[in-house]
């Protein structure tokens, strides 16, 4: 299964990230629940705490204002009086919508404050004789009633107290247990982090140390020396594509040190080569010989560099000709001097020597100078002194195949191809000549006259 380096990486930070997240979901669970508990602190006890100290106040002041009423007879103060009555009744009517009740002493509150009420609103004249037994019977219900209602007040403010004590402890105990899950996830989560991060980055460093090596063999010359790294990733492709520039290098190494100095074409080890790996697969092939005729007299006629020039011009026009009419794998090389080698397809070879043969003679006369151009051959003389003419150069191709089905191998090929060279060069002018297993030779003459002399 092929895994990117990118998918490594992730892999390798998913215990991390994957930590994070059940970090994440906790913590926003406890501070859901710190959130609950810190408003039930506010909303209920704070608020249980403050509301008792405020009846508290509400029922000392109603006290005060019903003395003065009863001893003023004051419709101001029994107006006030009524007013702080309902605010008792706002903050009781408030914890009663509280949740939890069970320790709230707020009925019994309720009714104690009621019969205070009733006290004060009684038709009886009490102060007319202050010290009358039912002053001082009123003096010491109120006293009882007051402090009752203080002691359940006080109750409240201790269970509101005691409500809250209680939520800090749970709420601690959540932060303590918080923080330790969260310390125990996140040394889990950076040790297996670091753990797979380790391991992936490990591997892929074994990996880039590997072509490195590899590569610093390579630039050494060697060729030969293929990375076997199976990583299913990019530096497995990589590792691939280095064996096939390695494979490629070294096929150009040979055929640059195999290759004519002057046409740069593979020399005779690549044109045996790859002539014995044509044959070993089978393929059906036409091994063309190519020879120029008369280039020794054009050479000592003109010299090296003219003759050189003719060399590499010979060369271009026969690449040209296999471009156009042969297929992507033929082959041409180079044996040397005025000798080339064409490796074609059987159903191909004829159009390319055609082609071959009419591109020379058009432009073979362009290397003459005006004089031989004029007479049509150049005039020599032997040892002896006596003149020899020689006709401008023509080109001569000698073609074997091996679709007859009989085997054959390299070197027949080539005494084959060197007997029927001797027998085209003996032909005047441009030609070719195919030599089928088990058949006379074809002979194949150039197609048109070459214009050789200039009118």
């Amino acid at each position: 299964m092929r895994v990117s380096i990118e998918k490594k990486m992730v892999l390798g930070y998913l215990p991390i990230i994957l930590v994070i997240i059940v970090i994440a979901v906790f913590s926003i669970q406890s501070l859901n629940e710190l959130n609950a508990i810190n408003n039930s602190i506010i909303e209920e006890d704070s608020f249980l705490v403050q509301a008792a100290d405020k009846m508290k106040d509400a029922i000392l002041a109603q006290e005060s204002y019903g003395r003065r009423h009863l001893i003023l007879d004051s419709q101001q103060m029994l107006d006030l009086f009524w007013q702080r009555n309902k605010e008792f009744n706002t903050l009781v009517d408030k914890v009663r919508d509280l949740p939890d009740q069970e320790d709230i002493p707020i009925e019994q509150l309720v009714a104690l404050h009621n019969g205070f009420i009733a006290l004060y609103t009684r038709p009886d004249d009490l102060f007319g004789n202050p010290s009358s037994q039912l002053a001082l019977k009123f003096d010491g219900q109120i006293k009882d009633k007051l402090e009752k209602m203080m002691a359940l007040l006080q109750k409240m403010v201790l269970v509101g107290k005691q409500n809250h004590h209680q939520k800090m402890v749970e709420a601690n105990s959540i932060g303590i247990q918080s923080f330790r899950l969260t310390a125990l996830l996140s040394t889990l989560g950076i040790i297996l982090g670091l753990a797979a991060a380790s391991l992936i980055t490990r591997s892929i460093s074994r990996t880039i140390n590997q072509l490195k090596r590899v590569t610093e063999i390579i630039s050494e010359g060697k060729f030969d020396h293929f990375p076997k790294i199976d990583s299913k990733d990019e530096l497995g492709d990589l590792a691939g594509s280095l064996s096939l520039m390695a494979w490629r290098l070294s096929r150009l190494e040979e055929i640059y040190l195999d290759s004519n100095p002057l046409t740069r074409m593979p020399g005779g080890m690549a044109i045996e080569n790859i002539l014995i790996k044509r044959l070993e697969a089978d393929k059906n092939l036409a091994f063309c010989m190519v020879d120029l005729d008369n280039f020794k007299s054009f050479n000592d006629r003109y010299g090296y560099v003219k003759g050189n020039e003719v060399i590499r011009a010979t060369a271009k026009l026969i690449e040209s000709a296999v471009a156009e009419h042969g297929m992507e794998e033929d082959f041409v090389g180079h044996i040397g001097g005025d000798d080339f080698v064409i490796v074609a397809d059987t159903k191909k070879y004829g159009m390319i020597c055609k082609a071959i043969i009419k591109q020379f003679d058009e432009k073979i006369i362009q290397f003459y100078n005006e004089v031989d151009r004029v007479r049509g051959h150049i005039v020599g003389k032997t040892r002896q002194g006596q003149e020899i003419l020689f006709p401008i150069m023509s080109i001569s191709i000698a073609v074997v195949t091996n679709d007859q089905g009989k085997q054959i191998n390299h070197i027949e090929i080539g005494e084959i191809a060197a007997e029927l060279k001797e027998y085209v060069k003996s032909i005047p002018g441009s030609a070719f000549v195919t030599n089928r297993r088990g058949k006379k030779p074809e002979l194949h003459p150039a197609e048109t006259t070459t214009l050789r002399v200039i009118k």
